[in-house]
């Protein structure tokens, strides 16, 4: 009796010590087979071929997933070709893995979660890791990727926090979100096998640096998004297309410089790259493009840029091309370029000064529209036309001069440009649009070119302090309201013999009975007849032959040591008094 219950107490004691010492095993493949030792935590993975495909349902499973809490160690043995799809799905125990030299492929989603695995050792047999293979291994810091693979799946290491370098074998062409979320990533080698790159590191802050190759055509969408520790990067001269927010939230980003080799870059490229204040462009293709005002480069490159260098191969500024780039504070255009487009820098508010090269032959309608920061311009000496609206509403802007190469000046063109205190119109100006100067009402003086045969709608209108206008003897028609609300105007020089046709309201608001009208002697009578012209007070009459220098409109400065003439064309014989005179071609006021 005693030996039968000391038999029986050694059973309960042994019972009690392997309750937990399950082993369960079963097929997972044709020729494969499994043991899990639930006591040691090893599961063993046997025989030959290929492991069999499971999935994310609860029917699809793989057979070990119930005890995944179990699993610490995988040994995958020699003979196996593949690690099944969602083989160690979720598997947040193992730490530990050893694959054998026949294993080919991994499938996706292998040991994705595996949230406690730190390393593991892919043998030099493998040629394919699959979708999110290794996606959310929180814990895994290191990867050493055979030169065997030659396919890395769609986000196969996707959220690998841990993992701090990696290398890339060279002949995988695709790493399409392959490292989306490895925050701790600090360096990366791309290999020049790889000719795309779209979401492939995709919130990787720690990337500090990265090299494109010159395989690569194509960054995509998201490709370096949130690289917030990205401080700068190389865009080869191979690349063709940037997407959708390719570098959006590189917040450490300073500068960029796009190559002549890229032909589009998508809207929000760069947004969020609070930093970015210099971008070189070099892209014909992207400067030269046809924009809209809400898609422009402001919106591919961030409102906080200060500065665009526009580079050698630039040969045309698109419609609307700088349009709303609000940080933008100047602007230097090469001589390279031949054509400002219309709408090109249109209500670039903080646009302090632009200076515009001899190669640009036309300045588009609206190209600096509201331009209200803007004080100076130099425009090159080939520019022939200056649009409509131009400079309209660049109230900040004091003075400009127009080069001589300039025939036509738009509707509108300097319009509301209310600080602008003195402009010369050079002689090669042959028309000048409805409203050009219309609300100067800082311009003081002007002299029409002697080409011009019509002085458009309202050109002058409330110009008011406007003191003196010089009209040559080659107009012969002055439109409605030409100088409607010139209450300044002293003055009124006309060397036209024939009285100009006039529309309505050219001198409303003008204090003719006061002001002096100077026309040729043998006009006066003429004037004094005229519809609007015999409103004025005093109408004089003038020799223009005495004071041929007037119709030569000379941009320099007088000669001091020039002649002085009074406006009747008398040459002075002494000290002028005050009033209004003529020296070296310029007329000038005495106080």
């Amino acid at each position: 009796m005693e030996r039968k219950f000391s038999l029986l107490f050694f059973i309960c004691i042994l019972s009690a010590f392997n309750i937990n010492a399950t082993v369960y095993s079963g097929s997972c493949g044709a020729n494969v087979r499994y043991s899990l030792d639930t006591s040691t935590g090893i599961l063993d993975i046997t025989g030959t071929g290929r492991m069999k495909n499971y999935s994310d349902d609860a029917s699809g499973r793989a057979p070990w997933y119930s005890n995944s809490s179990y699993i610490k160690t995988t040994e995958i043995s020699d003979g196996v070709t593949s690690i099944g799809e969602y083989a160690f799905y979720e598997c947040s125990s193992l730490n530990s893995v050893t694959i054998g030299n026949s294993v080919l492929s991994i499938g996706e989603y292998a040991f994705y979660e595996c949230s406690s695995l730190n390393s593991i050792k892919i043998p030099s047999s493998v040629t394919e890791i699959g979708i999110y293979t290794f996606g959310s291994c929180y814990s895994l810091t290191s990867m050493d990727i055979p030169n065997s693979v030659i396919s890395i799946g769609y986000g196969a290491f996707n959220g690998c926090k841990g993992l701090t370098s990696i290398t890339i074998p060279n002949k995988v062409a695709s790493i399409d979100y392959a490292f989306s979320g490895c925050s701790g990533l600090t360096s990366i080698n791309i290999p020049n096998s790889v000719t795309s790159i779209t979401g492939a590191f995709n919130g990787c802050s720690g990337l500090t640096s990265i090299e494109i190759p010159n395989s690569v055509t194509s960054i995509g969408y998201v490709a370096f998004s949130g690289c917030s520790g990205l401080t700068s990067i190389n865009i080869p001269n191979s690349v063709t297309s940037i997407g959708q927010r390719a570098f959006s939230g590189c917040s450490s980003l300073t500068s960029i410089e796009i190559p002549n080799s890229v032909t589009s870059i998508d809207k929000f490229a760069f947004d969020g790259c609070n930093n970015l204040t210099e971008v070189t462009l070099n892209s014909n293709s992207i400067a030269s493009k046809t924009y809209s005002y809400n898609s422009a480069l402001g919106s591919v490159f961030g409102s906080q840029v200060k500065e665009y260098i526009i580079g050698e191969e630039i040969k045309t500024i698109g419609i609307y091309a700088f349009s709303g780039c609000s940080g933008l504070t100047s602007v230097t255009i090469p001589n390279n370029v031949t054509t400002i487009g219309n709408y090109a820098f249109f209500k670039c508010s903080e646009l302090t000064s632009a200076n515009i090269g001899d190669g640009v032959t036309s300045i588009g309608s609206y190209a600096f529209y509201e331009g209200s920061s803007l004080t100076s311009v130099t425009i090159g000496n080939s520019v022939t036309s200056i649009g409509e609206e131009a400079f309209h509403y660049c109230s900040s802007l004091t003075s400009i001069e127009i080069p001589n190469s300039v025939t036509g000046i738009g509707n509108y063109a300097f319009g509301a440009c209310s600080s602008l205190t003195s402009i010369e119109i050079p002689n090669s100006v042959a028309e000048i649009g409805k409203y050009a100067f219309y609300g100067c009402k800082d311009l003081t003086s002007v002299t029409i070119p002697n080409r011009l045969t019509f002085i458009g709608n309202g050109t002058f209108m409330n110009c008011s302090s406007l003191t003196s206008i010089t009209i040559p003897n080659s107009v012969t028609s002055i439109g409605e309201r030409a100088f409607y609300g010139c209450s300044g105007l002293a003055s009124v020089i006309c060397f036209a013999e024939d009285v100009p046709s006039t529309g309505s309201d050219i001198f409303y608001n003008v204090p003719q009975s006061t002001a002096t009208l100077y026309v040729p002697n043998i006009s006066v009578n003429a004037y004094k007849a005229a519809n609007q012209w015999k409103e004025f007070g005093n109408i004089v009459g003038i020799d223009p032959t005495a004071v041929e220098e007037l119709k030569s409109n000379k941009t320099s400065k007088a000669n001091k040591n020039a002649p002085i003439y009074d406006l009747m064309g008398r040459r002075l014989q002494r000290k002028p008094a005050k009033g209004y005179y003529i020296q070296g071609g310029k007329k000038y006021f005495v106080k």
